[in-house]
This record gives C-alpha cells, sequence and structure tokens, in this order.
C-alpha cells in the first residue's frame, strides 16, 4: 500500500540536523566504523543519506502483509488477464460475466482509459490520498474490498513481486501475513456454535477435518513457491538475488469473523505452525477498531491463552495498541496491548501506538523492556492511518 517507500522520507528527516558533524578518526581495519562515520557526515544531505540507506543491507522485513504489499498496478493487469469485471461506480472488481447495463465494465478496459487506470490506482492505494475527501483509516482498510478478487490465483505472482523488491532493497529475510488454506478453516466452522469449552471446540474442529484441510493449504504453499520461482527464473544462471530471499509465513487470523471462526483460525495458525517450518508463527489482522475485535478482544486472548497451553513452542506476534484517541472510546485504549501480552503471550507487538493510554503504561513499558518483546513501528501506517507523526 505503498507505505514502505514513505518511511524512507521520515528516516531520513530524523537523522538530517542542520550541520554534519565532523567524522570521526577511524582505521582502515574497522568496517563498521568507517560506515558509521560517513553516515554521520552525510546526516545533513537528504540526498546522499537516501542513497547510503537505499545500498545498505536491511536484514528483515517482519511485519509484512502479502496482500498489503503488492503495488494496484499489478492488481489491475492480473484482474484484466483474469477476465474480471469492474464496477465503475464503486471501482470495486466482481467476477464475471460484466453487465454494462448496470455500469460494470471488462477490467481490460481500465488499461485502455489513461483517466480511469488513474482513478482506479488511487482508490486501490494511498496514492493522491486526500484527507480532505476521506480519512487515512477508510481509505486503507476499504481498499482491500475494492482489489481483493485480484489477488485470487495469484499468491506465486504476489510472492515473486515482494521478494523481488525486497532484494532491490538488500532485505534478507521477511515473514509475510497470510492464509494459505485460503477460507477452508473459516468454511468448516461457520456452522457450529460457539462453544466456551475451547477444548471441545478444539477436539470438534479436529474431528470435522481441520488437519486436512492444513495439509491441502500447505500444497498451495508448494504451488505458490514453484510459480514464485518460475516467475523468478531461480533455475536459471546467474541465480537472480531475489530466489535468495528468505521467506516465512505468520498464518494471519480474521479476527473480525464470529468467534467460532476466529477459534478455528488461531487453532490453525497453532497447528500449522508446528506442521510447516515455513510457518513461523501467527497474527490477528483486521482493523484493531472495528465493532468485532473490540467487543470480542478479551474472548480472542482467552482463546489464544488456552491454545497457548497446549502449543506453548509456537511464536506469537500480535496486532495491539494500533488505535488512536477518538478513533474508539478512551476504555478501548486502556488494554490491549497489556492483554496481549500477559493473555496472548506475544513476543512481538505490531504497532503499538496507543502505548501511553494503557493502564500503567510506566509499568507496560518496563515489562516489555524486560521480557524484550520486540514492537513492530510502522510509521507511515501510523501516520496516514491514524493520523499521528512525529
Amino acid at each position: 500500500m505503498r507505505f514502505k517507500l514513505l518511511s524512507i522520507a521520515y528516516l531520513v528527516c530524523a537523522c538530517a540536523p542542520q550541520t554534519a558533524p565532523t567524522p570521526a578518526r577511524v582505521t582502515p581495519s574497522d568496517p563498521e566504523a568507517i560506515t558509521a562515520a560517513y553516515m554521520d557526515a552525510i546526516r545533513g544531505d537528504p540526498s546522499s543519506l537516501l542513497l547510503f540507506l537505499r545500498d545498505m543491507p536491511k536484514g528483515g522485513d517482519l511485519h509484512n502483509h502479502l496482500g498489503g504489499s503488492i503495488y494496484a498496478e499489478s492488481f489491475v493487469e492480473w484482474a484484466a488477464a483474469d477476465g474480471l469485471c469492474l464496477v465503475q461506480r464503486e471501482l470495486r472488481l466482481k467476477p464475471p460475466p460484466c453487465r454494462p447495463s448496470a455500469g460494470e465494465i471488462p477490467a481490460s478496459q481500465i488499461l485502455r482509459d489513461g483517466k480511469l487506470y488513474g482513478d482506479v490506482i488511487d482508490a486501490w492505494s494511498m496514492r493522491n490520498w486526500n484527507p480532505a475527501r476521506e480519512n487515512g483509516h477508510d481509505q486503507f482498510f476499504e481498499s482491500f474490498g475494492k482489489f481483493g478478487l485480484a489477488e485470487e490465483g495469484r499468491a506465486g505472482d504476489m510472492l515473486a513481486e515482494v521478494t523481488r523488491r525486497a532484494a532491490d532493497q538488500h532485505v534478507i529475510y521477511m515473514e509475510l501475513m497470510d492464509r494459505p488454506d485460503g477460507d477452508g478453516v473459516v468454511g468448516m466452522s461457520m456452522s457450529m456454535p460457539l462453544d466456551t469449552n475451547f477444548s471441545a471446540l478444539r477436539d470438534k474442529l479436529i474431528a470435522r477435518g481441520l488437519r486436512d484441510t492444513l495439509q491441502a493449504g500447505r500444497r498451495k504453499l508448494d504451488g505458490w513457491e514453484r510459480r514464485q520461482r518460475q516467475l523468478l527464473a531461480c533455475d536459471s544462471s546467474p541465480r537472480p538475488p531475489a530466489c535468495d530471499v528468505t521467506v516465512r509465513y505468520l498464518y494471519q487470523v480474521l479476527r473480525g469473523l464470529p468467534p467460532q471462526a476466529v477459534f478455528a483460525q488461531i487453532l490453525a495458525g497453532f497447528e500449522m505452525t508446528r506442521a510447516d517450518p515455513r510457518v513461523v508463527g501467527f497474527n490477528l489482522v483486521m482493523p484493531e477498531d472495528a465493532v468485532v475485535p473490540m467487543r470480542d478482544f478479551n474472548l480472542h486472548m482467552r482463546m489464544i491463552d488456552f491454545l497457548h497451553g497446549l502449543y506453548p513452542d509456537v511464536k506469537i506476534s500480535l496486532h495491539a495498541g494500533e488505535l488512536a484517541e477518538g478513533l474508539v472510546p478512551p476504555e478501548g485504549l486502556r488494554f490491549h496491548i497489556t492483554q496481549s501480552i500477559d493473555l496472548g503471550h506475544a513476543s512481538r507487538i505490531g504497532h503499538g501506538t496507543a502505548v501511553l493510554h494503557e493502564n500503567d503504561p510506566r509499568g507496560l513499558l518496563k515489562k516489555m523492556a524486560d521480557r524484550k518483546i520486540l514492537v513492530e513501528i510502522a510509521l507511515s501506517s501510523s501516520d496516514a492511518i491514524l493520523g499521528i507523526r512525529g
């Protein structure tokens, strides 16, 4: 969603004092000191700093939604190639057939109309977003429902795109949030009544074939990666750098669904992490401020707490505190991060923006420091979605 490109600008601005300091004396045998001295010398030169940061090895990208990392231009091309339709009034994709009388046109027409193409790109991304027309929160989250159909059957293409870009940016490791089983686990759970006896609910889901569904998901994951290697030409010589980017997955749980479906997905996250070494944990996604995630937050944490006792080795990273004053009532800001750690057993927190609104924020920050709980801070996301910067 074009957030990562914005992050460099924040880093440049944060690193640029009015005058550059005098570089420290270093010896040619100390590469780390030489690099640090060079960075100090260019802190006041945004252009040189940008080039330096672009070439610098980045390590790992730990907070990455696969569907949200694809540029809208790719979705347009895939929608056209796959014969999808565009509802012009809403700039939303739908399956064929297209009904001209209802304002539906083939998505291929987007590529032949410059004005429409620009409008679609703006609607499906944060490009040209204007806060005077719509807040960033709604612009961002509503876009997924507009381009979502273009993702179907394109996971391998998406993997190729994100790893190619990661290699260009000298990222060597990625954790991508997605669900290899698609809606399989959700589908088997929707007809089940919620049973607050979590042990019994788990047994019912396994009896219904949850593990078989996840095995099918693993085979889909194999297919994604085959398609990725094919598109990147990983068997060619020389081997493209994108083929050497290590990719792991976090099973994503749609927390805005009914409780039994959320429980089934959380269970799937634990089970799939145990079954497939490529899946290294799970996370909860969808807007934290939406009605169901707010209403059921404690319930979701209790589900995780129960299952953690059965799968204590599974790593947990949770979106929490992706909130701001005015977005939810004050009471809703006071406990999400704390419960994500105490009940959700999170070793990483995504965003954590509202941490100072939590009950006992100083105690919470000390606990996080003592336990070495990583915070995945997303500067550009906080700016565009929550209006928080600086």
